[in-house]
């Protein structure tokens, strides 16, 4: 492998302190090292002069892959006509679709925008083999995948009987035969609740069947994330997601924090897509923005961090989740397309198409939450920029919603073209607070590394770090990015050049060579004083709910393309 070396570029390196300083950056065997390891003489010498250096980009929640991703593209045949670029071997395969693309496209278009790492954020586990094999077929980008658990028959059960160490046992032997990251919680015991009785649920309702609540499954798995010491504790999606009122159970949900036991220094709770759950209202006619009181909680509460499923408003979009009331509901508002299911004994998924229109009120509302959440409590390290692709928009269009958080005249832009009546009742066009670019490198780099618990090697540029570098062609020494936004946004939408694992991926914002990036999994000890225990209990249970065998069921490892194993010491007694 070549060395390279990026010389005089202006670099913004949070986790080392590094705010716009002009560095030189050596690369060799795929890893940065310091400037004497390398042979000036004989390295390819990058000149950087006047470009901004940063870490890839992380993205911790976007739905790229598995079976409701690919339902998605095919319910969308109007997103493929108009959007195919023809293959270019042997630098890069066909591409396809806009709000669900296809595998290359997925790949390549994080890359030319400099990001070089994305995490799937739900994955049910008898259906992760499917994820893992659009995972693999992904180019360029690392991967890793969250697994869901929130209405688990298994889990449940183990929730009701009390047995938090059997509990925290069985959900360690979930991440490692599925070969997943973390744990994920989609509206917590919806589905058997949808199921039984065709309806949502809150957070404190009682679950039927079971003499549990929503409640008892957050704290419940919240501890057992603990236990197992997972890099990343325990990723939520509220419940109420998308009804009015649904800010109070947000507020809640952050609050259980106090009730989970801390073992480590890591955040308790990661609430996602944070602007489908900040309505204020009792209806649609009186929705307004929670995103006041979402901010004013995030700060009291230093164990949360959050995402924001930034509404991208004039573009199409396709909603997936595993939240199959909500997408009921949605279907019979839009009335167009819908595909429902049930994942046996594990969870649910809806898929609706859906468009943000710059005049609609509600759009509006939905607009300005995720932004007043983010200017309000003004932690770029605990507040994420995403769109919750493809549910908000594509995360192609992330470039223009850094420039809303950058550039307060972004904003006034936009908000000209937008529902008016909406604006009164927010607080956005009041709101002075500007992002900067060392703010954003946090957001998008050195933050989602420390929350995935990757920032040894991930989200920085020091020595060690992995050859993850993007360079986008904008001079902050001469261009203002809260002023000329526009230059901001072409030039982050195609990274000038692209370094992934110390080979030149793309050039002048275009694809030059594939390459295929590490898929990383959790594999958590269990004690063998428990190990025999869950045997018995796995093969009950099995027996009981599944229609497979548990020896179907385990994920291997020659099955992940470029796999890494994260092993984990963990708290569980024997």
């Amino acid at each position: 492998m070549s060395e390279i070396l990026i010389k005089n570029g202006i670099v913004f390196d949070p986790l080392n302190g590094i705010n716009g300083e002009t560095l030189d950056i050596a690369v060799k065997n795929g890893k940065i090292v310091d400037l004497s390891q390398i042979n000036p003489s004989t390295a390819l010498v990058i000149d950087a002069k006047g470009k901004v250096v940063m870490p890839g980009g992380i993205d911790i929640h976007s739905h790229i892959a598995g079976a409701k991703v690919n339902i998605g593209r095919l319910m969308r045949p109007e997103d493929h006509y108009l959007t195919n670029k023809p293959h270019k071997l042997p630098i890069r395969r066909a591409e396809t679709g806009l709000t669900v693309p296809n595998v290359f496209r997925i790949g390549y278009d994080y890359a030319r925008m400099g990001y070089t790492l994305v995490v799937e954020p739900a994955t049910p586990p008898i259906k992760t083999r499917h994820t893992h094999e659009e995972l693999d077929d992904i180019p360029i980008i690392d991967k890793a995948a969250f697994l869901l658990v929130d209405s688990n028959w298994l889990a449940l059960d183990l929730i009701t009987m009390g047995s938090r160490e059997l509990l925290a046992s069985y959900l360690a032997w979930l991440l490692s035969t599925t070969k997943t990251y973390s744990l994920k919680l989609v509206d917590p015991g919806s589905d058997i609740t949808w199921v039984l009785t065709g309806r949502g649920i809150d957070i404190d309702d009682q679950i039927p069947a079971y003499n549990i609540t929503p409640r008892d499954i957050i704290r419940e798995m919240g501890y057992a994330a603990q236990l197992l010491d997972l890099p990343h504790k325990l990723h939520i999606h509220c419940n109420r997601l998308g009804y009015p009122g649904n800010y109070l159970t947000t507020i809640k949900t952050m609050d259980i924090t106090k009730d989970i036991p801390r073992l480590s220094d890591t955040p308790v709770l990661h609430v996602t897509h944070v602007q489908f759950t900040g309505y204020k209202g009792d209806c649609w006619s009186t929705l307004e923005s929670g995103g006041e009181d979402i901010a004013k909680t995030l700060r009291a509460n230093p164990h949360v961090t959050l995402d924001l499923g930034q509404v991208i408003l004039g573009r199409p979009s396709t909603t997936m989740t595993a939240d199959a009331p909500f997408e009921y509901v949605l279907y019979h508002l839009t009335r167009w397309k819908w595909v429902n299911a049930d994942t046996e004994v594990e969870s649910a998924a809806g898929i609706v198409p859906y468009a943000y229109k710059k005049r609609s009120y509600v759009n509006t509302i939905q607009w300005v939450i995720g932004l007043e959440i983010a200017l309000l409590t003004s932690d770029p390290w605990r507040v994420i920029p995403t769109t919750d692709h493809p549910n908000a928009g594509p995360f192609k269009d992330y470039p223009v919603m850094f420039s809303w958080l950058i550039s307060r005249r972004a904003r006034e832009e936009l908000m000209k073209e937008v529902n008016q009546r909406a604006l009164r009742k927010a607080v956005l066009p009041a709101l002075e607070t500007e992002f900067t670019l060392y703010d954003l490198a946090i957001m998008t780099r050195a933050a989602p590394a420390k929350l995935l618990g990757l920032g040894k090697f991930k989200g920085h540029l020091g020595i060690g770090a992995d050859a993850d570098i993007a360079i986008y062609d904008l001079n902050p020494k001469e261009v203002d990015p809260s002023r000329e936004y526009e230059k901001f946004v072409k030039s982050f939408k195609r990274a000038w050049l692209v370094i992934k694992g110390g080979e030149i991926v793309v050039k002048e914002g275009e694809i030059v060579k594939t390459v295929y990036g590490k898929t990383y999994y959790a594999e958590p000890e269990i004690p063998v004083e428990l190990k025999k225990e869950l045997e018995a209990f796995l093969a009950k249970k099995f027996k009981e709910y599944y229609s497979i065998t548990k020896d179907s069921f385990i994920i291997r490892e020659h099955e992940l393309r470029n796999p890494v194993k994260i092993p984990l010491e963990t708290r569980i007694k024997g």
